[in-house]
C-alpha cells in the first residue's frame, strides 16, 4: 500500500506539521510494508507564489494571509475559486465584508490568480507517486485548499481514496464536510491513532469500516457517521513525529532562506484545568478534553533525538496547558543538559515565581500562559480560577526572568459590566513597563466551548460567523455544522468603556519599549528607577518597614495581611493607619497594582532585553 500525506496552505512555514509527523510514525507502525511519502504545499505554495510572481510574493505575504488574517478566512477564499471552478467566485461578497470592517485584502487578491495552478501541479507531484491512499491533514484554514486539491485528485482518479482528518474534522464538522463533498472518501473525526491503522485494514481487506470509531464513510449514496471514540489515546500509544521528509523539502526549497525552522513537539494532550473547569469562551481542544502527559523522560528523549538530527534548537511544544509534573520530571532535564535550546511553551498564569524561574533556565524563551484579563471579576465569568492580582505577577516575573509572553486581553463576557473594567483601564499606565498583550479583542463564539454549547450562559442567538459565506458554496444549514467560529449578539461591555479600554492597550503597546521601572538594591535602600512612558523620570528610596513592605507585596496580599506580617515580631511599627497611607502613596505613584483589596508591587528586578518590534 502507498499512502501519501497531505499538509496544504496555510500551515506555518517555520514549522514541520506535527500531524504528518505523527502519521508518518503510525502508517509504518500499523502497516510495516506501507510506503509513506509526504506533500509539504504550504512550502510548494510559498515557493510557487515566489516564482510565479517574479519575486512580488514572498513568504511574509503569506504569513499575512494565513496567520494575521485567519479570523477573516482570506487563505481560504484565495483557493475557494478553484473548489468552485470560479475564478471570481465570492469576491463581491469578501469586498462587502472587508469594506465594512476595515480588512485589507489586497495581498490575498493578488494570490488568488495563482490558486488554480498551483492546484494542477501539487495533483501532478502527488499522483506521481502512485498513491492508493492520499490522507489530508486539516486545521483552522487549510479545510478549501485541501478539498480543492482532493476534488482535483479524484477527478483524475477516481479509483484513488482519499481520507481527512485533523481539527477541523471533529465532531460534526467531521460529518459536515464529508456528506457535503463526495470526493472526500473517508473523514477520521478525532484522534487517529486507533481509527486510521482500523481504516487501512478495512481498504486492505476490501470491507466496510463500520466499526472504526468516529468514521464517516460513503454507503452507496449515503454518508455514515460511525458513533464516537469511547476513549482516548493511551500516551503511550502516541509516536514521536518523524520529521525527515519535512527537513528535506525544506533544505531544497528557495524559501529556506526566509524562515527560521523550528521543531514541533507533543508533550500531553488535552487539558487538565478543563476537565474540572472549562474556561467558558475556549473550544480549542473539542471532543478531546481527557488530559493526557507523556512522561517526562520521554518528551525530552524524543526531543534529544530530534534536536541531535535536524539540528535545530528551537522547539514549539503544542500542549495546550503544561503538564504540572514537568517541573519536576522534564524541565530539570533540560537545564542539566546544558544545551542552548529555546522552548515555547503554554502554560496556565498561576504559575510560581520559582517554576517561572525554572522555565527560564530551562531555555524557555516564550510562553503563553493564558492570562487573558487583569479583573478578578472578569475571571471569574472566564472560570478561569486565576485572580487579575496574580496575572499581574506573571506578567512582572515574566520580566524578571526574561520570558517573552504573549496573551490576550479579551472581554465581551455575559454579566461583565464597566465597573469591572474601569479600575483596570485606569490603572494600565502604570503596567507599561510590563509586557502588553497583542490587543483588546471581543471574544468570538467558538464550537464546543461552554458558551457554545450552553446557550444560557447568554448567547442564544448565534449563526455561522459571516466570513464562511465568502468561503463556503453551501446553505447555512449545513455551514451550522461545518465551521468553527459563530457570530452572535454582543455582551459585556460596549460604547465609551469598551473604546477606551482598546485606546488603553493601543497606548501601553506604544509605550512599552522604551519603559523600566526597577528595584535596585542600595545598601539600607531599596530603590525604585521610574523610566515609564507617560511619567517624569523619577527615583524613590525606600528603607525600614516600607522597603520590607514593596518587596513582601511582590507576593500580592491585602493591606491587613501585609500589616500582620511586618509586625509579626512584636514591633509596634507600622501602625495600621499608617501603613494604609503609604500603601495609598504607593499606589499614586503607580508603583503598585489594586485588584479588589490586593495589592501587587510592579517593579522588576534588573534591566528586561527587549529587541526591536519584528526582531528575530
Amino acid at each position: 500500500m502507498r499512502v501519501h500525506l497531505v499538509t496544504m496552505p496555510w500551515h506555518p512555514l517555520d514549522l514541520p506539521s506535527l500531524q504528518l509527523g505523527l502519521l508518518n510514525r503510525l502508517v509504518r507502525r500499523a502497516e510495516p510494508g506501507a510506503e509513506v511519502t509526504e506533500f509539504h504545499g504550504s512550502l510548494r505554495w510559498a515557493e510557487f507564489l515566489l516564482e510565479r510572481s517574479g519575486g512580488r510574493l514572498r513568504p511574509h505575504d503569506y504569513v499575512s494571509v494565513g496567520s494575521d488574517a485567519v479570523f477573516h478566512g482570506l487563505g481560504d477564499w484565495v483557493f475557494s475559486g478553484v473548489l468552485y471552478d470560479d475564478p471570481d467566485w465570492g469576491l463581491a461578497r469578501l469586498r462587502a465584508y472587508a469594506a465594512e470592517r476595515d480588512v485589507f485584502i489586497g495581498t490575498a487578491v493578488a494570490m488568488r490568480p495563482y490558486a488554480a495552478a498551483f492546484v494542477a501541479a501539487c495533483a501532478e507531484e502527488v499522483l506521481a507517486a502512485r498513491p492508493d491512499v492520499v490522507g489530508f491533514t486539516s486545521t483552522f484554514m487549510q479545510n478549501v485548499a485541501s478539498l480543492a486539491l482532493a476534488r482535483e485528485l479524484k477527478r483524475r482518479r477516481p479509483e484513488l481514496t482519499v481520507v481527512f482528518g485533523g481539527s477541523n474534522c471533529d465532531g460534526p464538522m467531521g460529518h459536515a464536510l464529508h456528506r457535503n463533498h463526495p470526493f472526500v472518501d473517508h473523514v477520521v473525526r478525532g484522534e487517529a491513532e486507533y481509527a486510521l491503522p482500523a481504516l487501512l485494514r478495512h481498504l486492505a481487506d476490501g470491507t466496510d469500516p463500520v466499526d472504526v470509531p468516529g468514521l464517516c464513510w460513503w454507503d452507496g449514496p449515503v454518508s455514515r457517521a460511525n458513533p464516537a471514540a469511547r476513549r482516548t489515546v493511551a500516551p503511550a500509544d502516541i509516536p514521536a513525529p518523524d520529521y525527515d521528509q519535512w527537513q528535506a523539502a525544506l533544505d531544497a526549497s528557495p524559501v529556506r532562506e526566509y524562515v527560521h525552522p523550528k521543531l514541533v513537539v507533543e508533550g500531553a494532550r488535552g487539558c487538565w484545568w478543563g476537565e474540572k473547569h472549562h474556561c467558558t469562551f475556549c473550544g480549542l481542544n473539542g471532543s478531546a478534553m481527557t488530559f493526557r502527559a507523556k512522561p517526562g523522560e520521554r518528551l525530552w528523549a524524543e526531543i534529544d533525538r530530534l534536536v541531535r538530527r535536524h539540528r535545530v534548537l528551537d522547539v514549539v511544544t503544542v500542549d495546550n496547558i503544561i503538564d504540572m509534573a514537568y517541573f519536576r520530571d522534564f524541565l530539570p532535564r533540560v537545564v542539566a543538559s546544558g544545551w542552548d535550546l529555546r522552548l515555547h511553551y503554554e502554560v496556565k498564569s498561576n504559575l510560581t515565581a520559582a517554576q517561572l524561574k525554572l522555565l527560564g533556565e530551562s531555555g524557555a524563551v516564550h510562553i503563553q500562559p493564558g492570562i487573558e484579563s487583569l479583573g478578578s471579576r472578569v475571571l471569574d465569568l472566564m472560570d478561569k480560577g486565576v485572580t487579575g492580582a496574580r496575572n499581574v505577577r506573571t506578567l512582572r516575573e515574566c520580566e524578571n526572568h526574561a520570558l517573552t509572553c504573549s496573551w490576550n486581553l479579551l472581554y465581551g463576557f455575559p454579566g461583565e459590566t464597566a465597573d469591572d473594567y474601569t479600575p483596570v483601564i485606569d490603572q494600565l499606565p502604570a503596567l507599561v513597563h510590563l509586557q502588553p498583550p497583542s490587543g483588546a479583542h471581543r471574544i468570538q463564539l467558538e464550537r464546543f466551548s461552554p458558551h457554545f454549547t450552553d446557550p444560557g450562559l447568554g448567547f442564544g442567538k448565534r449563526r455561522p460567523a459571516r466570513m464562511y459565506q465568502h468561503v463556503y458554496q453551501l446553505p447555512e444549514d449545513e455551514l451550522a455544522d461545518l465551521v468553527y467560529l459563530f457570530d452572535t449578539e454582543d455582551a459585556g461591555i460596549g460604547g465609551p468603556v469598551e473604546r477606551r479600554l482598546r485606546d488603553a492597550v493601543v497606548a501601553w503597546r506604544a509605550g512599552h519599549a522604551g519603559s523600566r521601572l526597577l528595584f535596585e538594591e542600595d545598601g539600607e535602600h531599596l530603590v525604585v528607577h521610574d523610566r515609564r512612558h507617560g511619567r517624569p523620570p523619577a527615583v524613590h528610596r525606600f528603607t525600614g518597614w516600607r522597603a520590607e513592605a514593596l518587596r513582601r507585596l511582590q507576593d500580592g496580599r491585602t493591606v491587613r495581611a501585609l500589616h500582620r506580617l511586618l509586625t509579626a515580631d512584636g514591633g509596634a511599627e507600622p501602625t495600621p493607619r499608617a501603613l494604609a497611607e503609604w500603601v495609598r502613596q504607593a499606589h499614586d505613584l503607580g508603583l503598585l497594582f489594586r485588584d479588589g483589596a490586593t495589592y501587587v508591587s510592579l517593579p522588576t528586578w534588573g534591566e528586561p532585553v527587549r529587541l526591536p518590534e519584528g526582531a528575530a
